[in-house]
């Protein structure tokens, strides 16, 4: 009766990981308490996950992450791909081999946003579509994640998994190494030479201005002598009517004024800068009784002054803005920030914007202080499309930055220390160099992906109690049974590659790896390479924009539609087969 609570539960959080309307840390929890209260899993084993090593590894290596990008050491790389030559396929070469590298060391998420920037300048500057790089991009973080223990949550959970079978260790640092490296440059050479072609290209909407058109809703207004709204507020401006009306700038005495106060007080003869729709303008006009101010063609420049900039932005996944919209946040109140515009896979929506709701891989244009922009960005969610001024560091930071993670690396590879021990020691000493501060600590942590490692840790051990995972698995080695071992371990990573296309990767490696253990008991194999398929399968989302956030974070700069992944996905996907399965059989042998 409990296996059948199990399968139900676990097919019901398989179908709400697809369907995507709830959060999946909100799913996993649900599951864990669900099959608590039912007595499935013991009271004193509910919570015990959050401290499960493979927790406490990928919060230390996400703030690693943040204080080797603070240090300055990634930077230094983004600042020589910057001098590129505009050959496409160097280009390519480049970007992908960079995001690739650093991937295996850093979060993939992390080394994605700090190369997309660079990508897009390329693409705008040698006026190419940034389609053709960002997707390759994308993908090349994710086959950089396979080269490492650290370079993937599912690669932590497998190497942990590892020490419950017949092993009784878990898999190194470099153990991941043979397969994910040669994976990676069969991949990475797929990609430059033939997978770039396969992608659509999106083209005619390269800069800010072709993309959200700002010049077609832009109009300078002044404040009359005896104008009724002098001596008022920005507060009382924005109330005059119903319409959508923002106001993006203020000149007084023929000066740019920064003017995100709301109680900011205009005073006679000062000129506005509006963003309406005619119709919005027309209506504003009539009650508020200011002229409009000469016929000078406004455009993007307009909305910039020594202290107010415009930047693009991509909504990352689990952003605070997801499903919300301006109106609700109160951007433009609370944070000081006007939203321009909302672009959605490459084209600019027309209903007002701050009526429209978020969603994961939007492109958003806003305005705001320079001072203010970077930590509000941060706290919301949202990564820039441009490149941000790169903090190179001094030759002694990074050296010492270097020094800790290198002294964590080899301490972990010898087996000195546990992998969660040498890490978490790694970021305290990052944190006390001064390279991270604490909120940054708080920040660069993906809570959701903690919540749900510590949720689904525990249901994947009630699938191994009560036998669940021993029944799907004496399922699949009866079917498997009549092949041979080459596709046996084929069919599993197929399984295991088309559930992380529709559901977390991490997720996907902790239902497998129990599943994965008992096929090898059943056929008598060594459970070494069936895990390393399935740390394979985990990482390798490359069918749909949904599978993992490096593929969601590419979708709106990249004007990429749902269907356009598989393009390219599903060859590199027959290839990654094609190339994994050997190698595992060759380095880890049944």
């Amino acid at each position: 009766m409990e296996q059948y609570i199990v399968f139900l539960t676990l097919s019901a959080v398989l179908a709400l990981f697809i369907w995507g309307r709830w959060r999946y840390d909100l799913v996993a929890l649900k599951a864990l308490l669900f099959l608590a209260l039912v007595g499935i899993i013991p009271g004193e084993e509910v919570f015990r996950g959050f401290s499960h090593p493979a927790v406490i590894t990928v919060a230390a290596v996400l703030i690693l992450s943040r204080a080797l990008m603070n240090a300055g050491i990634v930077d230094s790389v983004v600042k020589m791909m910057s001098r590129i030559n505009q050959h496409l396929h160097i280009q390519l070469a480049a970007l992908v081999a960079a995001v690739t590298v650093c991937s295996a060391f850093m979060n993939n998420i992390g080394a994605l946003a700090l190369f997309m920037p660079v990508a897009i300048r390329m693409a705008r500057k040698s006026s190419r579509s940034s389609s053709i790089f960002l997707m390759p991009l994308a993908f090349g973080s994710l086959l950089g994640g396979l080269m490492t223990q650290i370079g993937t949550p599912p690669n932590i959970i497998i190497s942990l998994y590892r020490a419950e079978t017949e092993a009784r260790v878990p898999f190194g640092m470099f153990d991941f190494a043979p397969v994910g490296a040669g994976v990676a440059l069969v991949g990475t050479i797929f990609i430059v030479v033939i997978g770039w072609r396969l992608i659509p290209c999106r083209t005619g909407r390269l800069s800010p201005e072709d993309l959200f058109k700002v010049d077609n809703y832009l109009t300078e207004v002044y404040v009359p002598a005896g104008s009724k709204y002098a001596n008022k507020r920005l507060l009382d401006l924005g109330h005059a009517t119903e319409g959508d009306i923002t106001v993006v700038g203020h000149i007084r005495n023929k000066r740019k004024l920064p003017f995100f106060s709301p109680y900011r007080v205009f005073n006679e003869g000062d000129h506005i800068l509006i963003k309406a729709d005619p119709e919005d303008l027309k209506e504003f006009l009539e009650v508020t009784e200011l002229e409009l101010a000469g016929s000078k063609k406004l455009g993007a420049e307009d909305l910039r002054s020594d202290e107010v900039s415009v930047v693009e932005a991509v909504v990352t996944a689990n952003s605070v803005l997801e499903r919300q919209t301006a109106r609700s946040l109160n951007l433009r109140s609370v944070y000081g920030i006007n939203l321009l515009g909302i672009s959605r896979e490459g084209s600019q929506l027309k209903a007002r914007p701050d009526q429209i709701r978020f969603r994961s891989g939007d492109v958003l244009l806003l305005q705001g202080r320079l001072e203010v922009l970077q930590g509000v960005m941060s706290s919301l969610g949202c990564l820039p499309l441009v490149e941000r001024g790169l903090r190179l560091g001094q030759p002694r930071g990074i050296i010492l930055s270097m020094a800790i993670f290198a002294a964590a690396l080899i301490s972990t590879s010898l087996g000195v220390v546990p992998i969660e021990v040498a890490f978490m020691t790694a970021a305290v000493l990052m944190l006390l160099a001064g390279f991270v501060n604490l909120r940054e600590v708080y920040d660069s942590i993906d809570w959701p992906i903690i919540v749900l490692l510590g949720a689904m840790i525990p249901v994947s051990k009630a699938l191994e109690t009560t036998g669940g995972a021993e029944t799907i698995a004496s399922v699949l080695y009866g079917f498997a049974g009549s092949f041979t071992p080459y596709i046996s371990l084929t069919l599993l990573l197929v399984i295991t590659m088309l559930l992380s296309n529709v559901i977390n990767n991490a997720a996907a490696a902790l239902l497998m790896a129990p599943i994965a253990i008992s096929i090898a008991a059943g056929l008598d194999f060594s459970a070494d390479p069936l895990l390393m398929i399935v740390a394979v399968g985990a990482s390798c989302a490359f069918l749909t924009p949904i599978g993992h956030q490096s593929n969601t974070l590419v979708m709106g700069p990249g004007g990429y539609h749902f269907g356009d992944y598989w393009k390219m996905g599903l060859p590199l996907t027959l290839i990654i087969i094609f190339a994994a399965v050997p190698l595992i059989l060759t380095v880890w042998p049944l």
